[in-house]
């Protein structure tokens, strides 16, 4: 195992490319995940499209106060991808995290900076999360072909949504001590989150308590770009706020339970 801090002629960042490898490997060696991801996404959105294909929705844009007269279908799928992103992204995230707690430690024993760690799993999980939202946004075009600039928009509320639960998985992954504890909390936060935004299936979607939720601001933007034709920057970089939060709070425990123990 290398040792990079004890050779003065090392680089601090060498380390960083090994780092990066094993968490990149940890997070994309998950073969249930890699299935959900291939399967799960086309059936789910199958289903939902044939139960909502049709229907008209009202969706209210909160930036604007517009009111969207919408097909219940394309919005369905919109609120399907960001839940099976959530759900994908988080459980990815949170199993190899969780995992490699242990051999993290032993890296930060060896000599690891664990700044060197924690840029790594933060890369590790952007590239991840935004691996999984851009199939999720590809898989969408077998069911609805919006406009160029509205795909973009919902593949940057997916990309967003997954960032927020990779970060999320990740805290989770060094907080909960048993996989059951983690896998409940993001199958059951993920689909209150995402679920709620949608007229759908809860009179409550347009009304301004759903702003305090991590979907609200890439669920606005999705939709804004998408049917409004509207660019809502500050309800995405909302959704970046969320991330950031989570992601911050699980680097700060992650750093806790990495450091070195030089004393009782």
């Amino acid at each position: 195992m290398p040792a990079p801090e004890t050779s003065p002629t090392r680089s601090l960042y060498s380390p960083f490319p090994t780092a990066l490898r094993f968490s990149v490997r940890d997070q994309t060696r998950n073969r249930l995940a890699g299935l959900l991801l291939l399967v799960f996404v086309p059936v789910w959105y199958l289903v939902m499209n044939a139960m909502a294909s049709g229907e008209a929705l009202d969706f209210k844009l909160y930036a604007t106060g517009q009111v969207l007269r919408i097909d219940g279908g394309h919005l369905t799928l919109i609120s399907a991808g960001l839940n099976s992103v959530t759900m994908i992204t988080g459980f990815v995230v949170f199993d190899a995290v969780r995992k490699a707690l242990a051999f993290d430690r032993r890296l930060v024993f060896a000599g690891y900076r664990q700044s060197t760690l924690i840029g790594a799993k933060t890369l590790a999980v952007t590239a991840v999360a935004t691996a999984i939202a851009l199939y999720t946004a590809l898989a969408i075009l077998f069911f609805w072909r919006p406009t160029g600039a509205g795909w973009f928009a919902v593949l940057a509320g997916f990309a967003i949504i997954a960032l927020t639960y990779g970060a999320f998985g990740l805290l989770l992954g060094v907080l909960v001590k048993r996989d059951l504890e983690g896998f409940f909390l993001i199958i059951m936060g993920g689909l209150m989150d995402t679920f709620l935004q949608n007229p759908l299936g809860n009179p409550l979607a347009n009304k301004p308590v759903l702003q305090w939720f991590p979907s609200f601001g890439p669920m606005q933007f999705a939709v804004g770009g998408a049917f409004g034709h509207t660019t809502l920057w500050g309800h995405l970089a909302l959704g970046l706020g969320w991330a950031a939060a989570f992601s911050t709070v699980g680097l700060v425990i992650f750093r806790i339970r990495t450091r070195k123990r030089t004393g009782r």
